[in-house]
């Protein structure tokens, strides 16, 4: 197939990457990828969240499938163009992304799903917003209705930081702020077809900065999977998935698929588990970064077919997706100052060693070829993606090769999957 791959982050690395690994000889191109899916694809010169370029382009080139990776083009209606010129395309058009876009439609099509999730209110204004924070209480969580690059929710203890926060993004619209919910997180995709789901395999990410889950919130410092701890409330595994499928994923499909705006692609759902109960902290409505890198590593089949069959909506006729007992580790590097203010054009160096390492490779998120040095140009720079028959095994590998990466004043945790490797 001829595959489009829309993005340049480490999430889409990962995902032609695993197009990659399949036998079939697929012609990948990417925009407009980065340094790294620059050696694994052809760059092509278009604006990733422009709908009537994507599509033109798609159409000109005989493009078979299109792969949305984040959500900016979703949001734009990426999708839409696409679909109206007959061109397969993985990802939800602009109505049911939404359930990513605002926070808001999120909560109403949960609330007419009867899928279980925390308390919330919108909040136009800050009296709004501080009756609703004293409402529910300490910790406060305040969350911008829109897109907001991951950056946009708190979680603190601090009222006046709260307020701040919320007052920070009201005007670019309402708030949310939801009652806390206390317990461990998962994150799980499915892909759907608008009318059949099928999920992957569970994986936990790391939002906080700093080790021992300390430090302000960022987009993801590394993850692991799969989630060994879950048996322990569900007897396995593969039981809390299909809790989640039939209690979850499935009414909001249907939900979705009722009001008119059917969910054709990913759905990540982020969860908690609390007090006995499994319920939704966010949807998503791609693929999730950087817990895809440790996901599709671990993938048994073509992930091409399953996207195509999503596509093309024909889910039915395929198993579902299985995945290979290996434990998967991804640490993220990222650039002195990250969060609050990447300093970025400093050199990298040794990535080439680090991907020679048996186990391991390196997925780009953020860099750049000039002049045939590899810069860092963003916050979250390299993902090193490891492999192993236990998570010792991959954690040893991973911090092995993040070992031989030079990068000036970069950071990153020591701590990814420390709890299930001991």
């Amino acid at each position: 197939m001829k595959i489009l791959v829309l993005g340049s982050g480490a999430r889409e690395h990962a995902i032609i990457l695993s197009l990659r690994g399949e036998e079939a000889a697929h012609e990948i191109l990417a925009a407009p990828g980065n340094a790294g899916i620059a050696q694994v694809a052809t760059i092509v010169d278009l604006a990733e969240s422009d709908p009537v370029a994507v599509a033109d382009y798609a159409n000109t080139h005989l493009v078979d499938l299109v792969v949305i990776g984040p959500e900016a083009p979703l949001v734009a209606g990426v999708a839409d163009a696409l679909r109206e010129r007959g061109i397969p395309v993985f990802g939800p058009g602009k109505a049911a992304a939404q359930l990513e876009g605002s926070k808001a439609f999120a909560k109403r099509v949960m609330e007419a799903a009867g899928v279980p999730t925390g308390r919330a209110a919108r909040a136009a204004t800050l009296a709004q917003v501080s009756a609703a924070l004293e409402e529910y209480g300490a910790p406060y969580v305040v969350k911008a209705d829109g897109l907001a690059a991951g950056k946009g929710v708190i979680v603190t203890s601090e009222l006046d930081a709260a307020l701040a926060h919320a007052e920070a993004y009201l005007p670019s619209g309402p708030v949310l702020v939801e009652e806390f919910l206390s317990g461990p997180e998962v994150s799980l995709f499915f892909i759907s077809d608008g009318d059949r789901v099928v999920p992957l395999s569970p994986a936990q990410d790391f939002k906080r900065l700093l080790d021992g889950d300390a430090g302000p919130n960022t987009g993801g410092m590394g993850a692991y999977s799969p989630l060994p701890w879950l048996a322990e409330d569900f007897g396995s595994e593969a039981a809390f998935v299909e809790l989640v499928r039939r209690t979850i994923a499935e009414p909001v499909i249907r939900q979705l698929d009722a009001e008119g705006t059917p969910f054709i692609g990913l759905l990540y759902a982020g969860l908690i588990l609390t007090e006995g109960e499994v319920k939704v902290i966010e949807f998503n409505a791609r693929f999730g970064d950087p817990e895809t890198q440790v996901v599709l590593p671990r993938l048994v089949e073509p992930l091409s077919e399953l996207l195509l069959a999503a596509a093309s909506g024909h889910l039915e006729d395929l198993p579902d997706p299985t995945f290979r007992p290996d434990a998967a580790v991804t640490v993220v590097l990222a650039s002195e100052g990250y969060p609050a203010g990447p300093l970025t054009g400093r050199e990298l160096s040794g990535i080439d060693a680090a991907d020679a390492l048996d186990g391991v490779h390196v997925a780009h998120a953020a860099t750049a070829d000039r002049d045939g040095k590899l810069i860092a140009t963003g916050g979250r720079v390299l993902n090193v993606v490891a492999t192993g028959v236990d998570f010792a095994d991959a954690r040893s590998r991973a911090y092995a090769a993040l070992g031989l990466i030079g990068l000036q004043g970069g950071q990153f945790r020591t701590d990814i999957a420390a709890r299930v490797a001991s």
